[in-house]
Parts: structure tokens; sequence; C-alpha cells
């Protein structure tokens, strides 16, 4: 069994935070030099917002930096990185991705890749284990998260571009 990852148990605790308010449980940590400096969790059902995916909140908790600043950083999240997020990450030019699971959302990984991006998933059991109850509970919210409709689900479309 690997050994623990400070970085990844504190996104994981992001998102647990996160499914006890309700909401979607991923989480995102920046770390940068070996010390997290934001953190966040999915909030589009608490705050009813569009766009508060774990690592846009994560990315508004640090706050304004320098370009050169996030070139040095590493985002962890505990879900693989849609689209939106993964645009986010290609314009402040963030080097590395730990990423916690990408069975239950595939994410837009190859797209990260192909912009250099290094990508590492961990495949972790809790991360899988906090969005398998959550999905259960409530299939719409989610199905609204990633931008399905129901009838894409029934027909297997789940990807990420």
């Amino acid at each position: 069994m690997p050994e623990p990852d400070p970085f990844l148990e504190a996104a994981i605790a992001e998102a647990r935070a996160g499914l006890a308010e309700g909401g979607i449980p991923v989480g995102a940590v920046i770390v940068h030099g070996g010390r997290i400096l934001a953190s966040g969790r999915n909030r589009r059902i608490q705050w009813g917002s569009v766009i508060r995916h774990g690592e846009m909140d994560a990315l508004e908790n640090l706050g304004r930096r320098p370009a050169s600043f996030y070139r040095s950083c590493t985002l962890y999240t505990t879900l693989s990185p849609c689209p939106m997020c993964a645009g986010a990450i290609l314009l402040y030019r963030i080097p590395r991705v730990v990423i916690g699971e990408n069975r239950t959302f595939p994410g837009s990984e190859e797209l990260l890749r192909r912009h250099g991006v290094i990508i590492e998933v961990r495949d972790d059991a809790e991360c899988r284990g906090l969005l398998a109850e959550f999905i259960r509970r409530s299939p719409a919210a989610w199905d609204e998260d990633i931008g399905l409709v129901a009838d894409e689900r029934a027909g297997g479309l789940i990807s990420g571009l």
C-alpha cells in the first residue's frame, strides 16, 4: 500500500467537507514549495454557483499572483479535472496535477497531457467512494455538475473532451 500523501489527504478532507455541506465531494489544494497555499471544494450547490468546482475554488482562494508563480505549483484534486478546470490549469500553466481518481469521470487528462502538464493518477478508493455516495443520493445534481442530461448518461456519453 502506498504511503499516505498529505497533500492528497488535504484535498480529500475538502471533499468530505463539501459532502457534509450537501455539496459535490470534490476537493483540491494548490501546493507551492512543499506547502499548501490554498484549498477548495466544489461549492456549486452550496453557493448556487455555475463555476465553483474544487479546482476553481482553490484557485480563487489562492488569490491573484504573478503569472510566473503558478508555473511552480502542483494542483492536487480528488477527481480528474473537467474541461473548465483544465482550461484554468492551462491558462495559468500549472505544470503538474495529481488526481485522486478518474474512474467516475475521466476528465480532460489527455488535453492537459497534450499541453505538457504532468498528470499523476492515484486511483484512491476514498475519492471514488465519496463520489459514489453522492451520485447514489443525487444523480441529477451530479449530471448537472458535469454538464450531462439524463439521456446522455443513458447513452454512455460521459467523457472528458
